[in-house]
């Protein structure tokens, strides 16, 4: 049986995640994985959700990942990470960003934002139940580096320690898709996320 990595990555429209996707998909190609990739917009010029189903092995059947199968979740803000927990397997990885990004349910009062969402994410982490978690602010790393657009790329640098591929093909994947006038601070902020988690 051969192996298949699914990737479930969810963010809010406008902080890049069908970027991130088409990044990872770039590097997934130049080794020669076979891809299978999905992605559904919903109201993303409004701020909902974008959500990226990321499938990759020597063959692939579907790119729809069900709940429980994910083997990593990248969310772009910690309520993301809450909404696609369950699609989470047992013992897989969770990359998320802390900060907050309030919906309009929350911002006109009609609900209220989950509390003590890291707190539950970590408690399932030393439970054992996430086989790792990795948290950083990616707004604010973003930020420091010079461009608080480019979190998604932080985030990006987190996944890279995840995944088998080289350090270069990610840098090789980021010259091939951004822009050259963002190119720099798009590598800085990169290796910014990776460097997290080696310093973590």
């Amino acid at each position: 049986m051969t192996k298949t990595t699914s990737i479930l990555m969810g963010g809010v429209g406008g902080q890049g995640i069908v970027l991130a996707s088409k990044l990872i998909a770039h590097v997934i190609q130049a080794h020669g994985k076979e891809l299978k990739i999905s992605e559904i917009h919903g109201m993303a010029q409004r701020g909902g959700s974008v959500l990226t189903y990321i499938r990759f092995g020597d063959e692939v059947a579907s790119p729809i990942i069900e709940a429980g199968q994910a083997d990593i979740v990248l969310a772009s803000e910690r309520l993301e990470a809450w909404r696609w927990l369950p699609y989470l397997r047992h013992g897989g990885t969770m990359i998320c960003s802390t900060q907050i990004i309030k919906p309009m349910p929350v911002i006109t009062g009609a609900q209220k934002y989950p509390e003590n969402i890291m707190k539950v994410l970590e408690e399932l982490a030393a439970e054992g139940k996430l086989g790792a978690l990795y948290a950083i602010n990616a707004l604010e790393v973003a930020r420091q580096c010079g461009e608080p657009k480019a979190a998604n790329v932080a985030l990006l640098g987190i996944l890279a320690h995840c995944l088998e591929f080289p350090l270069e093909s990610y840098l090789a994947a980021l010259e091939a898709l951004v822009p050259e006038k963002y190119l720099d601070v798009n590598k800085k902020t990169f290796m910014a996320g990776y460097e997290a988690v080696t310093k973590s």
